[in-house]
C-alpha cells in the first residue's frame, strides 16, 4: 500500500447540487489526512472553492451525452498514467464510460483502483450498468443498496458499500435561529407568511415533487381554519416551465393565491427551514437518499414525508412520527395537523452525519488501497 493515495473524481461539472457538493466534502477531507485529491469536470462556480481547500482540479469536458465527449478517452487516459493516479472515484455515467474506454489499453499494472458511487435511482439498462463495474461501489442509502442488488444480480453483494449521505452539523445546527435583520427583510418580501404557520415544499419545479399534493394538502387545512402558509421553495427547471404554470395556475383555481408563495431558488434554505413549523417531502417516486429531510431534521425542524425510498429510511431512524403513506391525502393531512397541533421535539441527527459520510469513504479508500495496490 502506498503512503500517499492519489485519489481522483470525476464527475460532470462542479456548478452546485448534492454531487457536487459531497466531491467537495470527500476532497476536503482527502486533503486533511495528507492524500492528495485531484478533481476531474468541465468546471464549474465551485472550482474556486475546490483548489482554495487544498485539491487540484483538472478541466475536462466529460458530461455530454455526445459522441463528441469520446474525443476526451484519450486525455483521460493520460491524465491516469500522468498523474500516478491510485483510484479513481467516479460519481455520473457519461465519465464512467469514458473512464471504461480510458482503461481498455492501459497495462494491468498502471490501471488504477475504480469505484463509483452510485446517488441515483437510474434507469435499469446495460447504459446504466456501467455505474456497477470496477473495485467498489458506494450506495447512497439502503433503497440504493437494494435497488443494485435487485436490478443488476451480476453486481456481487460484498462489492457494494453503503454509506449514507451526511449532513454538516455546523451547516445546519440543531435549534438554530436566523436572526433578526434577515427575518424582516424575508417578511417584507412575503409578507403573507407573517404570523403563520409555516408548511414549506423544497425543490426544484419538476412533477415528481409532489407540488400538487401540497397544493390540496394547503387548501385542506385552510379550509378546516387553520392559519397556514405554504413556501414552495425551488428554481423552475428551463426544460418544464410549462409545469411551473400549471402549478400557478392550480394556486389562483383554488383561491389560495394568499396562503401559497413561490420563493423560486434560494441560497438561504437553512433560515427558511428554520423558520418554518413544518417541511413537507412529497416525490411521488421513490428518493435515493433525501437531503433535504436529513437538513430539516439536524434543524430541530419537524417533516413530514411519503413512507418509501430514502425519505421513508431517513424519517424511520430520526422521526418515524412523520412518515406518511404514499399519495393518501387524508392521512397526510391528518399527519401534518397532529404535528402543527402539538409540535414535538426532534433528537439530534447523529445517524446521518457528514463526519460519517467522510470517514467511511476514506476508510474504504484505504481499505482498497491495501488489497490491490
Amino acid at each position: 500500500m502506498v503512503d500517499r493515495l492519489t485519489v481522483l473524481q470525476l464527475l460532470p461539472t462542479l456548478e452546485g447540487g448534492g454531487v457536487e457538493r459531497g466531491t467537495l466534502e470527500i476532497a476536503r477531507t482527502l486533503v486533511s489526512a495528507g492524500q492528495r485529491s485531484l478533481v476531474v469536470s468541465a468546471g464549474g462556480q465551485l472550482v474556486a472553492k475546490l483548489e482554495a481547500e487544498g485539491s487540484e482540479h483538472i478541466s475536462l469536458p466529460v458530461g455530454r451525452k455526445h459522441p463528441a465527449s469520446l474525443l476526451q478517452v484519450r486525455p483521460l487516459r493520460r491524465l491516469l498514467i500522468d498523474e500516478g493516479v491510485d483510484i479513481v472515484h467516479v460519481r455520473s455515467r457519461v465519465p464512467a464510460w469514458l473512464l471504461e474506454l480510458a482503461l481498455q489499453d492501459l497495462p494491468t499494472e498502471q490501471r488504477p483502483i475504480r469505484m463509483s458511487t452510485v446517488h441515483g435511482l437510474y434507469s435499469v439498462s446495460r447504459y446504466s450498468a456501467i455505474m456497477i463495474r470496477g473495485d467498489a461501489v458506494i450506495a447512497v442509502s439502503e433503497t440504493v443498496h437494494d435497488y443494485i442488488l435487485h436490478h443488476y444480480s451480476e453486481c456481487p453483494p460484498d462489492r457494494i458499500h453503503q454509506i449514507p449521505r451526511g449532513v454538516a452539523p455546523a451547516e445546519f445546527p440543531h435549534g438554530y435561529r436566523p436572526d433578526e435583520a434577515w427575518r424582516m427583510a424575508f417578511f417584507e418580501q412575503f409578507p403573507q407568511a407573517r404570523d403563520r404557520q409555516l408548511l414549506v415544499l423544497p425543490g426544484r419545479l419538476t412533477r415528481l415533487k409532489g407540488h400538487h399534493d401540497f397544493i390540496g394538502l394547503i387548501g385542506a387545512l385552510i379550509a378546516e381554519g387553520r392559519p397556514v402558509h405554504g413556501l414552495i421553495v425551488g428554481g423552475e427547471d428551463p426544460r418544464h416551465r410549462a409545469y411551473a404554470e400549471e402549478l400557478r395556475q392550480a394556486v389562483r383555481e383554488r383561491g389560495l393565491g394568499q396562503h401559497i408563495s413561490f420563493t423560486g431558488a434560494r441560497s438561504d434554505i437553512r433560515e427558511i427551514y428554520a423558520i418554518s413549523d413544518l417541511v413537507l417531502s412529497l416525490s411521488t417516486k421513490p428518493e435515493s437518499f433525501g437531503r433535504t429531510v436529513a437538513e430539516a431534521l439536524s434543524l430541530g425542524v419537524p417533516v413530514v414525508g411519503y413512507n418509501h425510498g430514502g425519505v421513508g429510511e431517513i424519517l424511520i431512524q430520526l422521526f418515524p412520527a412523520g412518515r406518511t403513506p404514499l399519495g393518501d391525502a387524508d392521512a397526510l393531512r391528518h399527519s401534518v395537523g397532529a404535528i402543527l397541533d402539538e409540535p414535538p421535539e426532534i433528537p439530534e441527527n447523529l445517524h446521518y452525519t457528514l463526519e460519517a459520510m467522510t470517514r467511511q469513504t476514506l476508510a474504504l479508500y484505504r481499505t482498497l488501497a491495501s488489497q490491490y495496490l
